[in-house]
């Protein structure tokens, strides 16, 4: 599950700005992406700290992680925001016997969801949310059409992601 901000203009993080021409409204959503298809989204109130990430934790992802896998063993992957990161975060995921992804810093972002954020990104593109609400309607409706096998070929590329990564140095990728 990666934490990641949507706006109606389909551009970068404008969390918590009033909607206007120049700054369209926003939101900050939560998604999961394993291989079988797209999870839940959640929507946040409020930046992400590492108490608000635990709350997240643990009223979105645990049930999500139930919905999607029941008893079945996953490693959960994040990128290294500082919510993430943090020890407390850390903390939390040891107390509950979830296993993560060791994740380098300073890399690329090779995290397959990031990609999938720019594909329902482009679908808005031409969606016009007059509202907050309106933005949550069509971010859940896009959400919606991403098929099992787009996660699939996400995930299924990452060996390619990190072939590409090495001779680059680190650098960015066409990924």
């Amino acid at each position: 599950m990666v934490c990641s901000a949507m706006s109606s203009a389909g551009v970068g993080p404008l969390c918590f700005l009033r909607s206007s021409v120049k700054f369209p409204q926003s939101v900050m959503v939560c998604g999961a992406m394993p291989s079988a298809g797209v999870g839940p989204l959640c929507f946040l109130r409020s930046k992400v700290n590492t108490a608000v990430y635990q709350e997240v934790l643990e009223h979105f992802m645990l049930p999500a992680a139930d919905q999607l896998y029941g008893d079945a063993d996953f490693i959960f992957q994040q990128d290294l925001a500082p919510a993430h990161s943090a020890k407390a975060s850390s903390t939390w995921f040891k107390d509950h016997g979830i296993p993560v992804l060791n994740w380098p810093a300073n890399l690329p972002d090779l995290n397959p969801i990031e990609n999938l954020w720019g594909i329902g990104k482009r679908k808005m593109r031409y969606a016009r949310p007059n509202n907050a609400e309106e933005l949550k309607a069509t971010i859940r409706a896009i959400w919606s059409l991403i098929t099992p096998e787009q996660c699939h070929r996400l995930i299924d590329s990452m060996p390619r992601r990190i072939a590409a990564v090495i001779p680059a140095k680190g650098a960015p990728t066409k990924y």
